[in-house]
């Protein structure tokens, strides 16, 4: 290195030689020989000056790079032997100690001297594959000997002889206090959590003073005994509400006891046998208490829409899920209603067009909602629309049945149009999905000025938000249910197309399995308002047959189900199927007894199609929604990407195992 540089920084002469030679020759050929001979003599005399100089300074410039280096290697040596932090060399690929310096020994110990030594002897558990990846942190702290560490390093190959290995130096930050000082802060972070007894008006209706007093007496010790190991604050803020502020470092307890609380509430029954359900709306990591208030609010109303008996956790960035095991029971009133229908009227008189779509693979409900709200459009004389799949659906049925109507000939429009119907003044509303990655178009979902939303499936962490209406009643049968409960507040039953009436009883009966799961008096007012409107049994019924092909089809998956666990059953089908046959054999096999929930899996290109139905206690889609799905307690589905039938199937029994047998459903690990 010296003598190439020394090389470098020498004056360049031969040219100059090479031209004055050139001369002497040119005189010699001139025949001027004595003159040619002397110029010949001075040439050689420079030229040998020229040499003794350049090898002169040469000779000074190597002394020189060496001293510089040799200070340079001794200054590197003093710095690492008087390091002020731990110093460990060690050589990566085995882990092999080959120099620490003093402080090292002493936190590795008071060890005299490491060299030879494997430092997973010195650090138990210190994996330093970190280094290998060129990464200068680790990414965990180390503890050792009672103290925490901060470990930086660097991996370099030394040269010349021995250099055939890597060499590793780190270096050890001691962070204890400050680790401590940021455990206590986290520790100590305040938590709010709004309890609120979710139906108290059926557990408290029709019943004696003192049995009343003496049930709500209980369910406020029971919250008490509950908070009581926090240390927290606990007020009642109404009849049926509480506030309760504890210390971050106590919700760990509660998360691991599946916040035990949901279950001692619901041992609380009137006379009636009706048990006392409590939805927990927890808030933390907010910036203040101001935002802890706020994220215990939205972690209600988010158990709430979910059907309530569930604890819901709330950051800055996700939510967080417990319980919600049990079925939802009807808990809303015509109140609601008829406010979201005044809502409705006003802001379609204030859109210069209503476009209405679904969710993706539309089914009967997703399109007879869309129909109904195209109905109170065209009552409200306002432009309406419906966005129409550009792929094959199980709805495709209904749509030619929409599309012959002579009112909604122009109705159907594909992608482009919706998209260019857009201005600021128009309304877009979406029906039967709250989630923005499972509607037909999300770049129209983002293009609306303004939406609305109606949908009756549980809310997920991720949902539409900045709606300016959103009709979400996880408790109704139905997207069309909603859609009817909306018209018969704004409209006559004969106002209603026959067309339109039956779009609706088709999504009613779909969702309802011909009125047998999920239905409430209110479903069965609105098939009646639906019935007087001119729809026509028989002519819905007729939109649900199949050919013979898709039977056997349906029999055929049937044949494929396994009893994984009892009242469970899964069945696998390895070729691709339709969705509305998959779908139906899901839910017939809820018609074989001792079958209480159903699952059924089949590839479909590069996705594993999951479709699952429940009408028992299971509730679907908690269990769905682990494996990246939703839908509601009793009917759920998946669409799952990057994994092989068997991964999913493998995926889905360690789900069920965790739901059943530690109350919670959890994903497979890796």
């Amino acid at each position: 290195m010296s003598r190439r540089l020394s090389r470098t920084l020498a004056p360049k002469v031969g040219p100059y030689f090479a031209v004055m030679l050139l001369m002497v020759a040119a005189t010699a050929i001139l025949w001027r020989w004595d003159v040619a001979l002397v110029e010949f003599i001075v040439v050689a005399a420079l030229a040998l000056w020229a040499i003794l100089s350049i090898r002169r300074q040469r000779q000074n410039a190597a002394k020189y790079l060496e001293g510089l280096l040799g200070s340079v290697d001794q200054t590197v040596r003093d710095g690492a032997l008087n390091c002020p932090m731990p110093l460990v060399m060690f050589r990566p690929d085995t882990g092999e100690v080959v120099w620490s310096n003093d402080r090292f020994l002493k936190i590795a110990g008071g060890a005299e001297s490491v060299f030879d030594t494997d430092l997973a002897q010195l650090v138990p558990g210190f994996d330093f594959r970190w280094l290998q990846e060129g990464k200068a942190l680790c990414p965990d702290e180390i503890a050792l000997h009672g103290r925490r560490y901060q470990v930086f390093g660097t991996v370099t190959r030394p040269a010349g002889k021995g250099g055939d290995y890597p060499m590793a130096t780190t270096y050890w930050l001691d962070i204890t206090d400050l680790a401590d000082v940021r455990d206590v802060y986290h520790a100590t972070r305040p938590v709010a959590a709004i309890l609120l007894l979710d139906n108290y008006e059926e557990v408290i209706k029709n019943q004696a003073d003192n049995v009343r007093s003496n049930m709500l007496n209980e369910i406020s010790q029971r919250i008490s005994a509950w908070a009581e190991d926090a240390g927290g604050m606990l007020c009642q803020l109404d009849r049926d509400r509480y506030l309760f502020l504890f210390e971050e470092q106590y919700l760990a307890g509660f998360k691991a006891r599946k916040f035990s609380l949901l279950d001692s509430i619901r041992e609380v029954e009137n006379a009636g046998g009706i048990p006392a359900t409590m939805s927990i709306g927890v808030g933390m990591d907010g910036e203040s208490f101001g935002d802890l208030y706020r994220f215990a609010n939205l972690s209600v109303e988010m158990a709430l829409s979910r059907g309530g008996d569930q604890a819901v956790i709330k950051t800055s960035t996700d939510f967080q899920f417990f319980g919600g095991r049990g079925q939802e029971t009807e808990r809303r009133t015509k109140v609601k209603s008829r406010v979201m229908a005044s809502a409705m009227a006003e802001l379609m008189a204030d859109a210069s067009c209503v476009v209405v779509m679904g969710h993706k693979s539309p089914d009967m409900d997703a399109v007879g909602a869309a129909v109904g709200v195209c109905a109170i459009a065209r009552m409200k004389n306002v432009p309406h629309y419906i966005l129409k799949p550009s792929a094959p659906s199980p709805a495709d049925e209904l749509y030619r049945r929409v599309g012959e109507m002579k009112q909604y000939q122009h109705v159907l429009v594909d992608r482009e149009e919706a998209l260019a119907l857009m201005e600021p003044q128009a309304l877009l509303v979406v029906v039967d999905t709250n989630r923005p990655e499972q509607v037909m178009d999300e770049e129209l979902l983002r293009a609306g000025g303004r939406v609305a939303v109606i949908d009756h499936h549980r809310r997920a962490a991720e949902y539409i938000e900045g709606a300016a209406l959103n009709f979400h009643e996880p408790y109704a049968s139905s997207a069309s249910e909603l859609v009817s409960e909306l018209i018969s507040n704004l409209m006559e039953p004969t106002d209603l197309l026959p067309g339109e009436a039956e779009a609706m009883m088709a999504g009613l009966m779909l969702d309802t399995k011909n009125f047998t799961l999920r239905t409430g008096a209110r479903t069965f007012e609105a098939a009646a308002l639906l019935r007087r409107a001119g729809g026509d049994t028989a002519r819905v019924r007729r939109m649900f047959q199949t050919d013979l092909t898709d039977a056997v089809e349906k029999y055929s998956i049937i044949q494929t189900a396994r009893m994984y666990r009892p009242g469970v059953a899964i069945a696998v089908s390895d070729r691709t199927v339709g969705r509305v046959t998959a779908a139906q054999a899901a839910d017939e096999l809820l018609n074989i007894a001792g079958i209480g929930c159903s699952f059924v899996l089949y590839p479909d290109g590069d996705q594993i199609m999951l479709s699952a139905r429940s009408m028992d206690d299971t509730n679907v889609q908690v269990i769905v929604e682990a494996l990246g799905g939703g839908g509601n307690a009793g009917a759920a589905g998946a669409q799952i990407s990057g994994r092989t039938l068997d991964e999913v199937k493998a995926e889905l029994t360690a789900v069920l195992d965790s739901y059943f047998e530690n109350g919670e459903a959890t994903p497979q690990e890796g």
